[in-house]
């Protein structure tokens, strides 16, 4: 029998509220709707870090993220071209991007930099970045972050920090 989609909202920390958001999903369509909660924890902040192994599900959530949005294009890793760009339509019809980045193949904090990371992280734009440990320390102040983890061959826990 199919698990059902489960969360839990954890509050602490006595002035500053942490919120800790955890999904437990178990299919596709369970991440269809990890990414329409991601959307309304976002509020106003843009930039969202994907931390998690190979196979954990970074780029699903991308994709999960893309499809919610109402991106026709086919959403892919962009683990050889670094950067992907994706285009749809906001609330009122005007065309905005979705940055998709994934640092795995770089080795130094200098090819983020001559890859124009500084500019990606100060527009306004989505962006989206996988395997962002390398330039932790450039990320703005309320980027999201996101862990990913792989229970088993279909369960992931997708954790919203």
């Amino acid at each position: 029998m199919k698990q059902p989609l489960s969360w839990e909202n954890c509050f602490c920390n006595n002035h500053n509220i942490l919120r800790m958001t955890e999904f437990t999903t178990h299919s596709l369509a369970d991440l269809d709707r990890v990414a329409v909660q991601l959307l309304q924890y976002m509020g106003h902040r843009r930039k969202v870090a994907l931390y998690g192994e190979l196979g954990a599900g970074k780029t699903a959530l991308v994709q999960a993220f893309c499809r919610h949005m109402g991106v026709r294009e086919t959403v892919v890793s962009p683990t050889f071209s670094l950067v992907n760009t994706y285009v749809c339509a906001d609330a009122d019809g005007q065309m905005q991007e979705i940055n998709h980045l994934d640092l795995y193949r770089l080795n130094h904090l200098q090819e983020a930099l001559d890859l124009g990371i500084e500019e990606l992280l100060d527009d306004a734009r989505y962006c989206f970045i996988e395997w962002p440990e390398l330039i932790e320390r450039l990320l703005p102040e309320d980027t999201v972050r996101i862990k990913l983890e792989i229970v088993n061959n279909s369960t992931r826990k997708v954790l919203f920090l």
